[in-house]
């Protein structure tokens, strides 16, 4: 599959530098709600300018199966098995570089978990985490461990695929093509990404229970998430970039 040479939606040119692992996300449910930037400036570092659509901020869950990880040179072989993640996520900024913001990340494979700590240095956590298809439903279930964080509820996409036209809420809310994250010394990291438009499908979301934003003490219970689910896409990653201080 070349997706290298299909970079003509992205909004900047691709990295220079060659790319090191491709990954392959599938059942990928995407939930989005409004909040205002100074809810979240308290988990953003000083670093980043919070990114925003019509003066509003948004934080998101994104859940899905890594159906495979393969190092450039290693195509047909995933240096893990597959394995199940549920993300919290918002917007941001460097020097105009929109990309997305990770806030946690669980995972139920310990080596990704280890790995992914190290190299990129993200925040994930371990997790008991079941994604299951039946039918046209599509069930999420992901639980914490060692603490009362759970997400559980059922998705159903209603409508054939489409991909978001440049300049709307969609586009906005899924087609990043880097990512930012804290490491541990209050340094700020960048990375690369590189995938098709996703195919995205307009869905209802059952939600049975979640507790993803608890500690941040944030509570959106009473509102609905705008909801998208897509069958999936491959994706390039490049290796990560500490940030300088402006």
């Amino acid at each position: 599959m070349d997706i290298y040479n299909k970079s003509a939606h992205r909004p900047l040119p691709l990295p220079p530098n060659n790319w090191i692992m491709r990954q392959t996300w599938r059942d990928v449910l995407f939930l989005h709600w409004p909040i205002q930037p100074e809810q979240l400036r308290p988990f953003i570092p000083s670093l980043l300018e919070i990114d925003t659509y019509d003066g509003a901020a948004w934080i998101g869950i994104v859940a899905f199966r890594m159906e495979g990880i393969y190092f450039r040179g290693l195509s047909f072989f995933s240096v893990v098995a597959p394995f199940s993640e549920v993300n919290v996520r918002t917007y941001v900024k460097y020097k105009g570089k929109p990309g997305v913001f990770f806030i946690s990340l669980d995972v139920n494979d310990w080596a990704s978990l280890n790995i992914a700590k190290r190299w990129y240095r993200l925040p994930y956590h371990s997790a008991d985490i079941s994604i299951r298809r039946k039918g046209s439903t599509i069930s999420y279930e992901s639980v914490r461990k060692n603490r009362p964080v759970r997400f559980e509820g059922c998705c159903t996409p209603k409508q054939e695929d489409f991909f978001a036209a440049n300049g709307t809420l969609e586009h906005f809310l899924t087609e990043k093509y880097c990512f930012y994250t804290a490491g541990n010394k209050a340094d700020v990291f960048h990375g690369d990404i590189h995938h098709p438009p996703w195919p995205l499908q307009r869905a209802e979301f059952q939600t049975e229970r979640n507790t993803l934003f608890s500690p941040l003490n944030l509570d959106i219970s009473g509102e609905a998430p705008i909801v998208h689910f897509s069958k999936g896409a491959d994706s390039l990653m490049w290796n990560v970039k500490k940030l300088k201080k402006l």
